[in-house]
């Protein structure tokens, strides 16, 4: 088996679960549970298609993949609350595991293309986050990749490392995908976190107690 493949079964495999505990967390009912585990699965793949010009109905030629994934969420609906309760201690690994996966797949499906290296970055981040963004989306919460600890930025190293020739052997590839894994552990673990900037809530205008309106800028 070529390991684009192993990447692509580790990959959609650590993202159909985390689809489905998300949306069991929510509440969602099975049909919900098995949408939004292969939104999670399959999503980052199909922006990236669009985005480096791949036909999207190539989806339908991933029939093994989309059974695994449709096995991973049966597997994850049927489990033991207090298994899923163990796994969810977890559920940051599973997470940079399925993040570096789909990273550099996809980032080594755009090289395969031939694509410069601005779109095996984009390829590479879209594929990696891009399913999880469409899961917090429908799941009603705040996009982890831009809220929590650094994220997109180990995806964006992982398509900058294979644009530049990290793709020779099995060897280069199977290093990079543990430095990805290590790092996104580390910046859960130490929290890392990107500058940000809250400016908070900026009131717009003031009622007077003579009942006309007053903003910080003067009499409107």
């Amino acid at each position: 088996m070529h390991l684009f493949e192993v990447f692509s079964i580790i990959g959609t495999i650590a993202f159909a679960l985390s689809g489905a505990v998300v949306a069991m967390e929510e509440e969602y009912d099975i049909l919900g549970v098995l949408v939004l585990g292969l939104v999670t699965a399959f999503g980052g793949g199909v922006i990236r298609n669009v985005l480096i010009g791949v036909p999207v109905t190539s989806l339908w030629s991933q029939g093994n993949l989309i059974l695994l994934a449709i096995a991973s969420v049966a597997v994850a609906f049927m489990l033991p609350a207090v298994w899923i309760g163990r796994w969810k201690k977890t559920e940051a690994l599973f997470d940079a595991i399925g993040l570096a996966a789909f990273a550099i797949q996809g980032a080594l499906y755009a090289v395969q293309m031939h694509h410069p290296i601005s779109a095996v970055i984009v390829a590479g981040v879209m594929t990696g986050i891009g399913g999880g963004i469409i899961r917090d989306l429908l799941a009603g919460r705040k996009p982890l990749v831009l809220r929590d600890e650094i994220y997109a930025v180990w995806a964006i190293l992982a398509g900058l490392a294979v644009g530049l020739g990290m793709r020779q052997g099995t060897l280069e590839l199977l290093v990079l995908f543990v430095l990805v894994v290590f790092f996104r552990m580390l910046s859960v673990y130490y929290k890392w976190k990107l500058p940000r900037r809250s400016i908070g809530t900026v009131p717009v205008k003031e009622q007077g107690t003579s009942g006309q309106d007053h903003s910080y800028g003067g009499s409107i």
